[in-house]
């Protein structure tokens, strides 16, 4: 479930700050109200232009202006809006027009609302996170559909003001060499910054964004229109207990946190009967609380000190409401450390049953939705 300028000619430069930042504001900049890309606290509009087979009436109504003054009225200051290939480009990578209208909608709603927008490739056609097949790292034409594919966003985004919208590459990478992101990221950011020096990339490292592989992260340098972003799921146990798509999914077991993260064990998952004796203790045993978190986010807090960048977790959350206790603990424990590392972050997600911040109706879970307020 993570918040100047180089090859500038007359371009002005302009400020990222952190709670993040950007160049002067584009050519609508009259219409926003903000001349920097600042954010603090988003939220993730996750399953509707991404990870949803919804089209039509149904789409459209997934995400409305409405839900926009809601996540703009209770505090948030910005979205990240997850995309995919499937949804935006048909198979010959021509664009989806019903798809590109309703990301339109949003991003104007959002601009109505003083709302700054991440917009984040979430899932290709040659990469899924979690597949075994990934062809973008093996076949050099998908990389190059890749790169295509953002400079057909840059086309239809580069009107939008610089502090008010930013691009995520690629969500939750997974290579089996870090380099092979490194290099592929590299090759993108370079076609952004000849369409557009001064916009703001948010990128992350290796193997979900993970925060443990940020020493594996290769920075463009010399280049500050960048935000670190790493994704945070941790401990697995709690935030993912239950899950149907993890190794989790037949778990039994009472969980908690802080402290010892399982109190009882009834039903192993039958991923972990491969674990030695000793492996199997430890993660059983593990105890979890503020202190076990923030170090386990020391590899960005440090990147991003020695680079002077700003840093965002795009993603954070906790899988349906089985320990409603430890939730909320974890949920406070998160956002402390966020505030006290000067972190952004957008929890996943907005819109949700699961992990949501209002239900499928959009009426509001308001512990959490308290807590990611940093309200509780």
């Amino acid at each position: 479930m993570r918040k100047l300028i180089i090859l500038l000619s007359i371009v002005a430069i302009g400020l990222v700050s952190t709670k993040c930042r950007s160049g002067k504001a584009g050519d609508d900049s009259a219409a926003f109200p903000f001349k920097t890309f600042e954010i603090n606290r988003g939220t993730n509009l996750a399953h509707w232009l991404s990870q949803s087979r919804t089209r039509g009436e149904q789409r459209a109504m997934f995400i409305t202006e409405r839900d926009i003054r809601f996540i703009d009225s209770v505090g948030f200051d910005h979205v990240r809006l997850p995309i995919d290939e499937e949804q935006m480009w048909d198979e010959n990578g021509n664009r989806e027009e019903e798809a590109f209208s309703l990301m339109k909608n949003c991003l104007d709603w959002c601009q109505e609302a003083g709302l700054r927008v991440i917009i984040d490739l979430h899932i290709l056609r040659s990469h899924h996170f979690n597949e075994a097949e990934k062809p973008l790292w093996t076949v050099p034409a998908e990389q190059d559909k890749f790169i295509g594919f953002w400079k057909d966003l840059s086309d239809f985004l580069k009107d939008y003001p610089l502090a008010m919208v930013a691009y995520e590459p690629m969500n939750e990478p997974v290579a089996d060499d870090p380099e092979q992101w490194n290099q592929l990221l590299e090759r993108l950011i370079d076609s952004i910054r000849v369409r557009e020096p001064a916009r703001v990339i948010v990128m992350g490292s290796n193997m979900w964004q993970s925060a443990n592989t940020f020493d594996q992260l290769r920075v463009p340098e010399g280049d500050t229109n960048i935000v670190l972003s790493y994704h945070f799921y941790e401990p697995f146990f709690l935030t993912h207990y239950k899950a149907g798509w993890t190794n989790l999914k037949d778990f039994e077991a009472e969980v908690n946190y802080p402290g010892k993260i399982i109190l009882k064990t009834t039903v192993l998952p039958e991923a972990f009967k491969s674990y030695s004796r000793d492996e199997l203790e430890y993660a059983l045993n593990r105890v979890y609380n503020r202190d076990t978190l923030e170090y386990m986010m020391r590899k960005p807090f440090q990147l991003a000190a020695k680079l002077n960048l700003p840093l965002y977790c795009g993603e954070f959350g906790v899988y349906l409401d089985y320990f409603p206790d430890a939730k909320l603990a974890w949920y406070r424990d998160m956002i402390s450390i966020f505030e006290e590392h000067n972190v952004a972050y957008a929890n996943w997600n907005y819109k949700s049953n699961a992990f949501g911040v209002v239900d499928n109706n959009g009426d509001p879970i308001q512990p959490y939705l308290n807590a990611v307020l940093g309200k509780e």
